[in-house]
């Protein structure tokens, strides 16, 4: 593979530069349209079924520039109620040889009021759906979680056409005990009962996004326990805490990735086989590992409806939607 020339970068200073290179391009190019394998879901219609993962426009000031590559879908966010920043010390890098990156962010964003006041100054019918993905400020107790996302959900229900509760970053500390079985269900339940005290057509479908690193049984029991609150769908899945330490990176933080690619697909192929019964009307979206255009194919072959990308932008960059869309007429 040829390397990528931001790759001659630093991971930090790559990060810092790749919103002045997006902002120049949606400048001069205008909204792209790559159609194949169009896909409707709930009225939501995808002109193509591969998106951007949460984490690539934390606070909404993308859209239009990542709208000039063609992508199906944007996942925006994380965000939180209150802005805060990232984890302290260093909190990204990337291994070309694995093509693996890790992150150690922590769900740094600008807050709900700033997403919220630059969202709401684009034109609807926007040029793609729009996942918004939801996450609790680090100094908010498990127990008081559910209050974050219910006032994300609140304040952002007319910007969104689905949600997205993040609450398996590995990156916030305790979140992921939220998916416990004695948590899962108080945690849940809220959520859903304020969406239906909304009025009808602002009850957007809410997706639950899952980690990697999830036991067999702890993965039935999500599947049950979410089910049973009323999920319209899944994300399999975030980055792990587990995988890609032989690597060289830290202990502590998420990796994504090359080697994220398996326990991504056992996770989607394990909870496939779940759902066989339940599944009919909910939204599988694969993420985690998805390197190269076949394997984009290879999780709608294997029964994912959408599919998203997140470190295949940061090795191939932005035209990988472009490639994909050409490799997937040609089939």
């Amino acid at each position: 593979m040829v390397k990528k020339p931001w790759l001659y970068l630093s991971p930090e200073m790559a990060y810092k530069l790749a919103p002045l290179a997006l902002k120049f391009h949606g400048t001069f190019y205008p909204t792209k349209k790559l159609r194949w394998q169009p896909f409707e879901w709930k009225g939501i219609h995808f002109d193509n079924p591969l998106g951007i993962s949460g984490g690539v426009d934390k606070n909404a000031e993308h859209l239009k520039d990542w709208w000039s590559y063609g992508p199906g879908f944007l996942e925006l966010g994380t965000v939180t109620p209150k802005a805060q920043q990232a984890n302290p010390g260093k909190i990204i890098d990337r291994n070309q040889d694995a093509m693996g990156v890790w992150n150690k962010m922590g769900f740094p964003n600008q807050g709900l009021a700033r997403f919220r006041k630059r969202i709401e100054k684009l034109n609807r019918p926007y040029a793609t759906p729009v996942f918004i993905n939801v996450g609790k400020n680090r100094n908010t107790s498990n127990e008081n979680a559910h209050n974050d996302y219910i006032r994300g959900m609140l304040e952002l229900v007319d910007f969104a056409d689905a949600f997205v509760i993040n609450i398996s970053s590995p990156n916030t500390k305790g979140l992921r005990d939220l998916f416990n079985k004695e948590s899962l269900s108080a945690f849940l339940n809220p959520i859903f009962e304020a969406r239906a005290e909304l009025s009808e057509s602002s009850q957007k479908p809410m997706l639950l996004k899952l980690s990697p690193d999830h036991t067999d049984e702890q993965l039935d029991n999500i599947l049950q326990v979410s089910l049973d609150a009323g999920i319209d769908g899944w994300i399999f899945t975030n980055t792990s805490a587990t995988a890609g330490r032989q690597h060289g990176f830290p202990q502590e933080g998420g990796v994504s990735g090359a080697p994220l690619t398996e326990l991504s697909k056992t996770a989607l192929v394990k909870a496939l086989a779940r759902l066989a019964s339940d599944r009919e009307g909910k939204l599988i979206v694969s993420s985690g590992g998805i390197m190269t255009p076949e394997q984009v194919f290879e999780r709608l072959e294997m029964g994912a409806d959408l599919v998203q990308v997140y470190s295949a932008l940061i090795f191939e960059g932005p035209g990988f939607f472009e490639t994909v869309a050409r490799q997937a007429e040609s089939r």
